[in-house]
């Protein structure tokens, strides 16, 4: 039950919400995370770490960059499942996902190391 308690805490968070929502639909880096929520990435870094602390997210370097991907979690996924298929109804949600398409052009301009 803590568990439980603990996702729907960390969801609870606008930013972390639409982290886990995008990370939903791919991997992503710090840098690219940052640009399509346009926050600081020193704020997407320290929610990223409490999304792994909860073992909700797993990161894997690339050269020089960390890609954040979502972990196994049923209620998680089940719950981010619902939410893409009716983005419609979140125009933010929407809004970053179009952001997405700018991903390769967020992660030209990263910094020298992402993590």
């Amino acid at each position: 039950m803590n568990q439980l308690t603990s996702i729907f805490k960390l969801l609870s968070d606008e930013t972390r919400l639409r982290m886990m929502v995008l990370l939903f639909q791919e991997k992503l880096c710090v840098c690219e995370l940052s640009g399509v929520l346009n926050v600081p990435q020193p704020r997407v870094s320290k929610n990223l770490s409490k999304l792994k602390d909860l073992g909700l997210v797993e990161g894997q370097r690339k050269e020089k960059f960390v890609f954040y991907t979502l972990k196994g979690n049923s209620l998680l996924m089940e719950n981010l499942k619902n939410i893409t298929e009716k983005l419609d109804h979140y125009p933010q949600l929407m809004e970053d996902r179009s952001r997405l398409a700018l991903k390769e052009d967020l992660l030209n301009n990263c910094c020298v190391v992402c993590d």
